[in-house]
């Protein structure tokens, strides 16, 4: 698990920046986070810090991350 703040959705990625500084979008949200947080419509949401949990999948060339879960802090 990481540390991120969640800072938006936009154009379909749910945008994280992490403690070191890195920046990332997810496209996708385990179907349990999504039942959990509403991250596209939820405005309180936003500059929330979470523990997060990720995988990332290769999808011939290109690279998807998805959210495992999220726990706030």
């Amino acid at each position: 698990m990481r540390t991120a703040v969640f800072k938006e959705y936009k154009n379909g990625y749910y945008n994280f920046w992490f403690e070191n500084g890195e920046e990332l979008a997810f496209e996708e949200l385990h179907p349990r986070v999504l039942k959990q947080y509403d991250l596209k419509h939820d405005k309180s949401l936003v500059d929330q810090e979470f523990r997060i949990t990720f995988v990332e999948d290769e999808d011939g060339e290109d690279v998807i991350y998805r959210v495992e879960s999220l726990k706030p802090i």
